[in-house]
């Protein structure tokens, strides 16, 4: 009896010590930037350059670009003449259909949306490159690309802004 009270016992000590215990997290998203040296960034408007055209898809794509680098970087954003340079268009947003039914029609339709850009590093030229990023997002063929379009338009710039921003600052 005493050798199962002293299992509960080690077990529920062996509980608390997990739960109570410390987690370790690695975030992959911090800038390597030499901040002695690069202190600002430029970011121009990237305007629409696309045959099919969604006319929030550029703020959404410009608020989310701008606010990445004000929250993950200490760089100071300026108009013209940043250490690091910006610039570019949404060059792409298209879809395709994805996936066919067994009565022949489109079931699943896939949102494609590429943005060129321009990187010019001021301090380190080296790192200058002209590149186009991409992301897709699928959606069920039978909603209206209306009802969900926000939605993944947000998702793909999330995912396009990550890629630039590594591409960027962050030496991935």
């Amino acid at each position: 009896m005493e050798s199962t009270n002293r299992r509960c016992l080690c077990m529920l000590c062996l509980m608390a010590l997990l739960l109570s215990s410390c987690t370790v997290s690695y975030k992959f998203n911090g800038a390597s930037i030499d901040y002695t040296t690069t202190k600002t960034i430029q970011i121009d408007n990237f305007p629409i350059r696309s045959a099919y055209v969604w006319a929030p898809m550029q703020s959404i794509f410009q608020n989310r670009l701008t606010d990445v680098y004000s929250n993950q970087t200490k760089l100071r954003q300026v108009k013209k003449n940043g250490d690091l340079q910006l610039a570019g268009e949404i060059v792409a947003f298209d879809q395709f259909n994805k996936g066919i039914s067994s009565d022949g029609y489109s079931s699943q339709v896939q949102l494609k949306m590429t943005v060129n850009v321009r990187f010019v590093n001021n301090k380190k030229h080296t790192d200058d490159f002209e590149r186009q990023f991409s992301a897709t997002s699928e959606y069920d063929a039978s909603q209206q690309l209306n009802a969900v379009q926000e939605e993944l338009v947000t998702q793909m710039t999330r995912d396009i802004v990550d890629q630039i921003f590594n591409a960027t600052v962050a030496n991935w």
